[in-house]
């Protein structure tokens, strides 16, 4: 029997071992992109830190996934199809300056003539199980097919519901560059993608894209990794910058002093896009409660905000809709942009006014949409 068992768990290890080593979970940097990643004064001690150490968890990290897997589960998903509007992408005038989201962290941006899509995420599940988290029913209306020609492609960090294997290995013929924060290019590279269409950055650094166009990476609160190992790559935010428009593109982070910061240097921000879903108070320095959501745009200076992160898997225990509810009781309803998946903001406008279309999305009909 004992024999039986070494054998079985031996069996395991290597089947786990394996599993690790698909492609899908990319590969850790090496070579020349490992020695500018060791140059980075935010890489110490062999991986990268964020600007205010704090612990991922405040909590037993075995208890609160326990009570995520088998906690009480009412009211975490969207009880009908979530609505939609379908955009015609392809058909749409380059020159004309909008966001289309596509649920969670997931939009397609128009800006200065070039289209540039933000952490895509096209798949039924947002993690390497095949079965878990599945994206929300009606959340999925948008696939690679519908995309048009790519001129930016931006990761913010390399967690599968930001970097989705099955989404950048179908959209590798629609993207011209990709825009990416160091260590990440190594996955690019593993799948295959020419290494001239990578553009890694570091926080802090500026590309210019375009003769009015301009893209700084900047900081985050967050961490990285695929895997079994964390914080190899970095994570980051990034803004966008013409000479008369501004879009702060938050990634996933935690509340912090950088937000006061970038909103010193670049506010006022005529557009933020941030974290607002998927939070807990276990790991509020990773993922923003509400408050601070709020704190963080009026720190950066922020005209409006388009709330992100939501509406499409479950990674935490909160109502589904809750971020929406409450933001809409703290913001006043020109300043908080909440439109369906799909729908058109026109960024630069000053008139945006979206509904609150998770209040009475279930008594419409598709029609009304």
């Amino acid at each position: 029997m004992k024999k039986e068992i070494t054998v079985f768990v031996a069996c395991a290890i290597v089947s786990i071992v394996c599993y690790f080593r698909l492609p899908m979970f990319g590969r850790l940097p090496s070579g020349q992109r490992l020695g500018r990643i060791e140059k980075s004064s935010n890489y110490r001690g062999d991986a990268f830190r964020n600007i205010n150490e704090k612990p991922l968890l405040l909590k037993n990290p075995i208890i609160a996934v326990l009570k995520f897997l088998f906690g009480n589960n009412v009211g975490l998903k969207p009880p009908y199809p979530l609505p939609s509007v379908k955009t015609d992408l392809k058909n749409l005038n380059v020159n004309e300056d909008l966001l289309i989201w596509f649920g969670h962290s997931s939009y397609l941006i128009q800006l200065n003539g070039k289209r540039i899509l933000v952490d895509p995420l096209f798949s039924e599940v947002s993690s390497p199980v095949l079965f878990f988290p599945k994206a929300f029913d009606g959340s999925n209306v948008y696939q690679v097919e519908d995309m048009p020609e790519i001129d930016y492609l931006i990761i913010t960090h390399d967690h599968w519901d930001h970097l989705d294997y099955n989404t950048v290995l179908r959209l590798k013929s629609k993207v011209k560059k990709i825009i990416c924060p160091l260590g990440v290019g190594e996955h690019f590279e593993y799948w295959g993608f020419n290494v001239s269409c990578l553009l890694e950055m570091d926080w802090n650094e500026e590309i210019s894209l375009d003769q009015n166009l301009t893209i700084f990476c900047l900081p985050a609160q967050h961490f990285s990794g695929r895997g079994f190992f964390r914080n190899t790559s970095l994570w980051c935010s990034f803004l966008l910058k013409t000479k008369d428009f501004q879009c702060y593109i938050g990634g996933d982070s935690g509340y912090g002093t950088h937000y006061k910061e970038i909103g010193k240097r670049f506010g006022p921000i005529d557009l933020a896009i941030l974290d607002s879903g998927q939070h807990n108070q276990n790991w509020r320095h990773v993922h923003m409660m509400t408050d601070e959501v709020v704190n963080a745009l009026y720190d950066l200076n922020g005209k409006s905000l388009l709330p992100v992160h939501i509406c499409k898997v479950r990674l935490a225990n909160h109502q589904w809709d809750e971020p929406l509810n409450e933001l809409s009781m703290m913001l006043d309803e020109k300043k908080l942009l909440t439109p369906m998946i799909g729908e058109k903001i026109h960024i630069k406008s000053s008139d945006n006014t979206t509904k609150k279309w998770w209040k009475t999305y279930h008594t419409w009909d598709s029609d009304n949409h």
